[in-house]
């Protein structure tokens, strides 16, 4: 066999076909209603306590702080009413000395000067009537207090919409007296303590963020179902119905929550899908990856799907090539049979020889190359990854194994995006007269919306093309239920999104 026959027997091994895909659903819809009942199995389905979306009618001015790695970021949103919002914000770089601090006081108090600065020079007129109230001693009246969402991107036992204990740091903090406490009341006590005009309304995930704010923005009345994350990790976060989350009444000290609406915001968690590898493809290559990884066993989807690992499954499919005696990747017999007349070689410390030594953004460049000859590649291949005088063969081969590997990516997305969509009931909901068998025509109370973020599904080449492919192999969604799936970009999760949150746990009224 030649070379592009090698490379296509290895591509091979990324297939994920329609039956595959079918039953990846099937499966998926079991976790997650076994995660709906009881907490501890492979998808954690932790409930929000947030109960509604947003429209896009909603108006007022909120904040939002991420504390999400060594960066603090404050903003404020003015929602407008009309799907449109303004944001300031400011980001702050927190010194390592808070990061470890002795005690957990020191780190919240250092966040809450951050929120009285922005306030200061951003909201100096609503801090001066704030200050001048207290003097007069009318500090009380909960109207004239801006309604905050806090977007926490460690892991916290969340037990009500503003309330979650910290279960351990991770990023390089290291504070030990946080563990166990409630977040929200750390950073709320700070904030008392310098009598701003700040409650802590929300403990924001920012999945659940990332459905929020596609659910203000997206176009027509049709409330987001879901918000997806595809990028460096992968989660997503859906509207499910509240009488199927009876984990809820085996909650202790369990927050009280708006059950009017009849729904809950699900955090899935579904990065830890079949962690058990019962219909999750699995070649030699994630078996490798995932045995040298740091957490063996768990987030198996995950490891398949998110941009955090596609560069090392790729890195190690070109390994057992070049490796292979049998296969001619990267090796030439003289610079004769080279299209640029000079032998290939392989740096001594190529990345190619080191584990995650190919970025995400490698295979984003050799998908989209139509250049002649993957000139394009090759220029990659050379500074990327130390690989001298590539062939167009070369060139080619890798590319052959790049779209396998991102097709794969996107198929499994397209699993969990189809199996939310057939399990909360989306798509039998009744077709509008005018709508025909094709899905033409879909009127607007027929649309599935689902707001997506991250690198892969903005910037991947195809990689919603492939995700779309797949919905149609699904049996239950098929061509017209295809077509009545509306994929959307949602940005700012842990901004708009928090801010979104903060207006629903304060139970603001949206515009007219």
């Amino acid at each position: 066999m030649g070379l592009l026959d090698d490379a296509r027997m290895v591509a091979s091994e990324f297939e994920y076909s329609a039956n595959d895909v079918n039953k990846g659903v099937k499966e998926f819809i079991r976790q997650m209603d076994e995660g709906l009942q009881e907490t501890g199995k492979s998808m954690s389905q932790i409930p929000t306590y947030v109960t509604a979306v947003p429209n896009g009618t909603e108006k007022g001015v909120y904040l939002a702080v991420d504390l999400g790695g060594t960066n603090f970021r404050v903003c404020s949103i003015k929602l407008n009413g009309d799907t449109t919002f303004s944001l300031t914000q400011s980001k702050i770089a927190i010194p390592h000395e808070m990061m470890v601090a002795k005690t957990s006081k020191e780190l919240f108090a250092f966040l809450a000067r951050q929120i009285e600065s922005f306030l200061k020079i951003h909201h100096s007129d609503h801090f001066e009537e704030h200050h001048q109230r207290r003097q007069n001693g009318d500090d009380t009246a909960d109207e004239h207090f801006l309604q905050l969402g806090f977007t926490f991107s460690f892991p916290v036992h969340q037990i009500s919409i503003n309330k979650g204990h910290l279960i351990r740091w991770t990023k390089g903090f290291d504070i030990a007296d946080a563990i166990g406490k409630d977040v929200c009341s750390l950073l709320q006590s700070e904030i008392d303590a310098l009598h701003l005009p700040v409650k802590v309304a929300a403990l924001v995930n920012d999945t659940v963020g990332t459905l929020m704010a596609r659910s203000y923005t997206s176009p027509g009345k049709t409330g987001t179902l879901l918000g997806a994350i595809f990028g460096t990790g992968t989660n997503g976060a859906y509207v499910e119905k509240l009488e199927k989350v009876t984990k809820l009444k085996k909650v202790k000290d369990g927050g009280d929550f708006d059950a009017s609406t009849g729904n809950m915001v699900v955090n899935t968690e579904w990065g830890s899908f079949d962690n058990e590898l019962s219909v999750l493809p699995n070649t030699p290559y994630d078996i490798a990856l995932d045995k040298d990884s740091n957490n063996p066993g768990i987030q198996m989807f995950e490891k398949r799907v998110s941009g955090m690992f596609l560069g090392e499954v790729l890195r190690r499919a070109i390994l057992s090539m070049i490796q292979d005696g049998r296969t001619e990747l990267f090796k030439d017999e003289s610079s004769g049979t080279n299209d640029v007349h000079s032998t290939c070689t392989i740096a001594e410390d190529s990345p190619l020889y080191k584990q995650w030594g190919i970025d995400t953004s490698f295979l984003s460049i050799a998908h989209e190359d139509q250049s002649a000859g993957h000139h394009i590649t090759r220029q990659a291949l050379n500074r990327d990854l130390g690989v001298d005088a590539a062939s167009s063969e070369d060139a080619q081969a890798i590319k052959i194994l790049v779209e396998a590997i991102g097709k794969r990516s996107a198929r499994l997305s397209a699993v969990a995006i189809g199996a939310v969509i057939i399990s909360t009931g989306n798509l039998s909901l009744t077709a509008g007269e005018g709508s025909n068998g094709e899905g033409k025509g879909v009127f607007e109370k027929e649309v599935v919306d689902i707001g997506v973020d991250g690198s892969l599904v903005e910037y991947y080449p195809g990689f919603e093309e492939y995700i779309r492919e797949a919905l149609r192999e699904i049996e239950s969604i098929g061509e017209r239920g295809e077509k009545r799936i509306r994929i959307g970009i949602a940005k700012d999760g842990s901004g708009v999104g928090a801010a979104l949150i903060a207006l629903v746990a304060g139970g603001r009224e949206a515009g007219s």
